[in-house]
Formats: C-alpha cells, structure tokens, sequence
C-alpha cells in the first residue's frame, strides 16, 4: 500500500475552491472537499491508474461536471509515496463540456 502526502500548495487549493463554492452558494461545501480527499484513497492501492500528464507526473480524474475536479500528483516508486501537488477544477483545468452530439 502507497503512501499518499499532500504538498502545502494544496491547501491553497482547497481554500480557493471553498471560496468558489461559497460564492455559487453550495450546500455543505465541506463535503465536495471530503470527496476529492476519498478519491485519493484509490491511490494507495493503484498509483499509476491516473492519466499520463508532463514530466511524469499524472492526473487523478475525481468527478464530473460541476463536481469534477483534476489532482496532478507524481508517484516516487523508490519511496513508494504519491506526492499530491495540486487539485483544480476540471472546467479551471481548462476542461469544458462537450457539446451534446460530440
């Protein structure tokens, strides 16, 4: 089983994305946070199921649409650790939607 940290950055993340939340009124804003932080659990026991992203880094897909979110973490296997560097929004991610019939 991986280990999994969280860079300081992080936490700038989160509050960026509270902050988001809070401005659209979303119930229980905690909540997505809680979300996103479970979605790292698959880590431990798959560290490379996440997209190829640059500089062998990848990404962690955790929902979809307004409740999906991007985490870019890299996995040191000499250290067995998955470094969390950053969570973003998908649509922040630059991600938009397709349009229907795509």
């Amino acid at each position: 089983m991986s280990r999994i940290e969280l860079a300081p950055e992080v936490m700038g993340d989160f509050e960026r994305i509270l902050d988001h939340l809070a401005q659209y009124q979303v119930e229980h804003p905690e909540l997505r946070i809680r979300e996103i932080i479970a979605a790292f659990d698959v880590l431990e026991y798959n560290p490379l199921i996440g997209r190829p992203a640059h500089n062998g880094k990848r990404e962690l897909v955790i929902g979809r649409r307004s409740h999906g979110y991007l985490a870019l973490y890299r996995y040191v296997a000499e250290i067995d650790t998955i470094f969390i560097l950053a969570v973003r929004s998908q649509r922040e991610a630059g991600y938009a939607p397709v349009p229907e019939g795509r």
